[in-house]
């Protein structure tokens, strides 16, 4: 049973990855060179008003957009999957 904190963690993996997968498909398309931070300013962007940030640690949302898109960049993300 899955409760809020793995919904919102399933959440931004799917919107992480799909903002993964728009960026390449414009790097591909235009030859322009992209950066992490481009994917996460594309996550947030696409986040509702009042979306959950983290609050515990120093990780900000930006900082936990950002290693997942490095993480599924890597492929890390699916290694265990």
């Amino acid at each position: 049973m899955c409760n809020d904190y793995e919904y919102l963690v399933i959440d931004l993996v799917a919107r992480t990855e799909q903002a993964v997968k728009t960026v390449a498909h414009l790097a591909v398309d235009t030859t322009i060179h992209f950066e992490v931070s481009d994917i996460v300013d594309a996550v947030e962007r696409g986040l509702p008003v009042g979306y959950p940030a983290p609050t515990t640690g120093v990780a900000s949302r930006r900082d936990v957009i950002a290693e997942m898109a490095r993480n599924i960049l890597s492929g890390e993300m699916y290694e265990d999957a």
